[in-house]
């Protein structure tokens, strides 16, 4: 037995952004640079891992609307072809650059990462989704739902009738679309609150996860800290944010990204070149984008930069993935000494996938290395699942959790703060009218039956955490206000539709493009998704 495991888990999500009545529309571009930067390098990297038979486990959670996007014919298609403008945006810019001695190797690892990350698209027939899952049949991975639209539950609240929904309809519609059954699930923003602790048991979820916080001010007090999960009085068990193994990453002075030999991440061609030389990679508005070709690495904090060196930055999350290692065999050492602790001691420690490739480039190339590395402890640190410890160490304190979550002051300021806090009147009373509107139509057939599915739809996505997370950091403020009032102003007309018990000429039309558009669990519908609002 080792002397203590090691369990990373990632956290994917991105909110759901599907417009196909605009062929290139901006924001559906999070959906492709994740891809290319981030889910592309990790699947490459498990693949490798497996290839070369290289222990590995590890926790990954896939939220519906992000699963729903792998999944969607469309934007797999636009993806498609969003690759293949990089792809010949950087054979055009190896060109343009032949001959540089600082940027003619940069340019010319671009185009080889873009081709490489094209074989892993196409070795996977373009289901990133499924490469996942065949590695979770492996028992590499172990994969986690959502709430059914990342809402951040306490928020929630004051329209109690709203969480239940997005518990048993994320887990129905993880099943869906993935294919397999999870037992655990990252609930959104790690925000938790006692009250609703039955709910996440009735909804199947075997375990999760909090911040540190979230577990270290339980009730009663745990006795092994935030290092041996607590099952809740309804047998929900809780692992917490290990601290120290989380600040080597993710602090912004002493955390491995700040590197000075890593990639910046923000000096981008796209902002660079004159518009005649992006191939098209411009907003509609004539407004610069991130192309994801970065020439530049962190060198300092001046806004003076030397050329990025990938194979100085490979050798670096190398070493660091060494230091990372060595420093969980030390942590597990002390915790577990003297038979301080009945079990092995768990570190766990999470992070936002789009961290690894997206903000952080060689992060797959790190997480990579850390699985490679961790042999050199002789067997005193394994990797290993969550679900995988509690199968091996099924009984754990019982103890409630605090209410908690992550992000700035730990508390939720972040998603119902004076930012955003006026988005939670048009949640609150949309999920108390479609809550009324379900029980009172709950038999609806036909195309009423529809609109009133499609009424549930638009209400999941309405209480997404995404709006008042994008409203805080000020980065898409339009778009998520839009959002916010389309999903309001559709639920409200398809509830007319649903309590006059007709649906005819233009609103059928209406109906139908709506349907097409936000198609999100669209293979769930009837009882299935109407059952959860039961009071």
């Amino acid at each position: 037995m080792p002397a203590g495991y090691l369990a990373l888990v990632l956290h994917a999500h991105l909110p759901f952004v599907r417009h196909p009545e605009h062929r290139r529309h901006l924001e559906e571009r999070w959906f492709y640079e994740a891809l290319v930067e981030c889910y592309l390098p990790l699947l490459d990297a498990f693949d490798r891992l497996e290839r070369d038979g290289v222990p590995f486990g590890l926790t990954m959670s896939v939220t519906p609307p992000l699963a729903s996007m792998m999944r969607d014919d469309l934007l797999r298609s636009r993806f498609a072809e969003h690759l293949t403008r990089l792809e010949e945006l950087a054979d055009q810019e190896m060109k343009r650059l032949w001959g540089d001695e600082r940027f003619a190797p940069v340019a010319t690892f671009y185009r080889d990462h873009f081709a490489r990350m094209r074989a892993v698209w196409d070795r996977h027939h373009g289901d990133v989704l499924g490469g996942l899952v065949r590695h979770w049949d492996a028992g590499h991975l172990e994969l986690l739902t959502c709430s059914a639209t990342h809402c951040y539950l306490p928020g929630m609240l004051p329209a109690a009738e709203g969480i239940r929904p997005q518990l048993q309809l994320g887990v129905a519609g993880f099943e869906r679309i993935v294919g397999r059954r999870p037992t655990g699930a990252w609930l959104a923003e790690c925000a938790y609150h006692p009250s609703f602790d039955e709910e996440i048991a009735r909804a199947g979820i075997r375990f999760t996860i909090l911040d540190t916080h979230g577990v270290v001010h339980a009730r009663p007090r745990p006795p092994f800290g935030v290092h041996a999960p607590i099952c809740s009085p309804n047998g929900v068990a809780f692992f917490a944010r290990d601290a120290e193994s989380s600040k080597q990453v993710w602090s912004r002075d002493e955390g491995y990204p700040g590197d000075a030999f890593y990639r910046d991440f923000y000096r981008d061609i796209g902002f660079d070149l004159p518009e005649d030389q992006l191939r098209g990679e411009v907003a509609g508005d004539g407004s610069r984008l991130m192309t994801g070709l970065k020439y530049y690495r962190i060198t300092g904090k001046g806004i003076e930069k030397e050329a990025y060196q990938p194979g100085i930055a490979r050798d670096k999350a190398w070493q660091h993935a060494g230091d990372f290692v060595h420093n969980r065999a030390r942590q597990v050492a002390a915790l577990g000494g003297g038979g301080a602790m009945p079990v092995p001691p768990i570190v766990v420690a999470p992070y936002d996938a789009e961290l690894y490739g997206h903000w952080w480039f060689e992060g797959p190339a790190f997480l990579e290395s850390v699985f490679r590395r961790l042999p050199e402890t002789n067997g005193e640190v394994e990797p290993i699942t969550l679900r995988a410890y509690l199968d091996r160490h099924p009984l754990c304190v019982e103890a409630t959790p605090s209410a908690s979550s992550w992000g700035a002051g730990g508390y939720g300021e972040v998603w119902v703060g004076p930012e955003a806090g006026w988005t939670w009147r048009h949640v609150h009373h949309a999920t108390r009218y479609a809550a009324w509107l379900v029980r009172r139509h709950r038999r609806a057939g036909g195309r009423v039956g529809e609109a009133l599915d499609q009424a549930i739809r638009e209400l999941l996505l309405l209480q997404s955490s995404d709006w008042p997370f994008i409203i805080k950091t000020g980065t898409s403020t339009r778009y998520a206000e839009a959002r916010v009032r389309a999903h309001v102003h559709r639920l409200r007309h398809l509830g007319h539709l649903v309590e006059t018990g007709t649906v005819e000429g233009n609103d059928g039309i209406w109906l139908d493009e709506l349907r097409s558009r936000d198609n999100f669990l669209a293979a769930v519908g009837g009882e299935d998704l109407r059952a959860p609002f039961d009071s």
